[in-house]
Formats: C-alpha cells, structure tokens, sequence
C-alpha cells in the first residue's frame, strides 16, 4: 500500500500508517491491562482510548492515502493528529459497537464497555445507561457535522469517515450484534436488498 502511495501520488505515507498501527496497538495493551488488574475505568477513560480499539484508525488511515488524489502534508498531519472528524466517526462506530455487543463480550470476558462504565460509575440501571450512550452518540454527531463544513480533508474521504460511523450504525441499530450473530436481522436486510426482488 505505501509503494502504491509512494509510486503514484509522491508521497511517503509510512510514518503516518506505522503510528496508526502503533496506536491501535497501545490502546489494545491499556485495555489489556485492565482486564488482567480487574479495573474497572470511568467512562471517560473508556472512551479516550476506545475510539482507538475499534479499529478505525488503520482503516480510515489507508483510506485516506488511497482515495485522497492529492496528498498535502497538512492533511496527512490531520489524519494522524486524530482530526474532529476522524476521532468523531471513530468514536460513533465505538458506541454504536458497544451498544450492540457489551453484555455478551463482558460475559466472555472482556473489559466493561460504555454502558457498564456509565453503570459503575453512577450507580445506574442499564437502561439509564443506554440512553446516556444514545445522547453521547447524538453529540458526537453534532460535533462531526459542525467539523465537516470546512474539513482540511477531501470532500472524498469526509464521506468516508461519516459512512463509517452510519455503517455502525446500521449494523448495531437494534441494540444487537447484526455483525457478529449468523442470523441478525442485517444479514435478512442485506439478502432483502440483494436477492429479493423489490416490490
């Protein structure tokens, strides 16, 4: 991938892929250590280093330096600077996951998600939790579309960091693993969409 970046577009984008891999890396050592601790983080500190562990990151970082036709070394610094917007569509798809698949992968053992860190920290029921992720979702919405109106990004590649967060939330839209599970009611709509005819 950087070759083709290097080759077509005279840019070397190695540094910047390298960080982005190394980020996801240390984020998935912090949460690490607090599975092996037993911690239990606020939802702040949750969400400060789980927008990274989605995954995000690397994809919309090659993204960028594939589908950007003229690469300036502001933009790039942007990107890896973790940008309004790339944090934004980064942080939905996080929420959106969680909303989706705490209970079950806290069950297999894996770190207290947002609505369990919103539940430890206030004494809240799950429901009260829910909609405070909901309301965090919707902010951080409002706080991409106000970044979008004058992005240091291609008009290409803002699209890309908003159908990213969509796409989690369409995949997570009832509150239930529609990527994870065989049977979600994503794999019907998809199957609807693509091999029934339209009425």
């Amino acid at each position: 991938m950087a070759y083709y970046t290097l080759k077509d577009k005279a840019f070397n984008s190695i540094p910047f892929l390298r960080k982005a891999w190394v980020d996801l890396v240390e984020a998935y050592l912090i949460e690490a250590n607090w599975y092996h601790k037993g911690y239990k983080p606020s939802l702040e500190e949750y969400i400060n280093n789980a927008w990274i562990t989605v995954g995000g990151i690397p994809v919309l970082s090659h993204l960028f330096f594939r589908l950007t036709n003229s690469i300036h070394e502001e933009a790039a610094e942007s990107v890896h600077k973790y940008h309004d917007i790339v944090r934004a569509s980064c942080t939905i798809t996080r929420l959106a996951d969680d909303m989706g698949t705490s209970l079950a992968e806290v069950e297999r053992g894996d770190v207290p998600k947002s609505v369990q860190c919103y539940m430890n920290e206030n004494n809240a029921s799950e429901e009260e939790a829910r909609k405070h992720v909901r309301s965090l979702i919707e902010q951080t919405w409002k706080t991409m579309n106000k970044e979008m109106i004058d992005p240091p990004f291609s008009t290409c590649f803002v699209e890309v960091c908003a159908n990213l967060a969509r796409m989690a939330q369409l995949i997570y839209q009832k509150e239930s693993d529609g990527f994870g599970m065989q049977h979600s009611y994503v794999n019907k709509q998809l199957r609807r969409l693509l091999f029934e005819p339209y009425e």
